[in-house]
């Protein structure tokens, strides 16, 4: 059981929280790949830069003729 007197709280003006590079940790981004997700981070050289090539739109933006 839990004492909550024991869990510190963070106030409002905590939210402006800085870390340290030490305290860090990296962001995993994972995208979709031939029907499957896999992490970026297992992805060869050229495979990394197919991805900073791609092209995102919005589908309620593209009129058709």
């Amino acid at each position: 059981m839990t004492d909550l007197s024991e869990q510190q709280f963070l106030a409002p003006q905590a939210a402006t929280l800085v870390l340290r590079d030490d305290e860090r940790q990296r962001c995993e981004v994972w995208t979709r790949v031939m029907g499957y997700h896999r992490p970026m981070a297992s992805f060869n050289t050229g495979k990394k830069g197919e991805f900073h090539e791609r092209t995102y739109f919005s589908e309620r933006n593209c009129h058709s003729k």
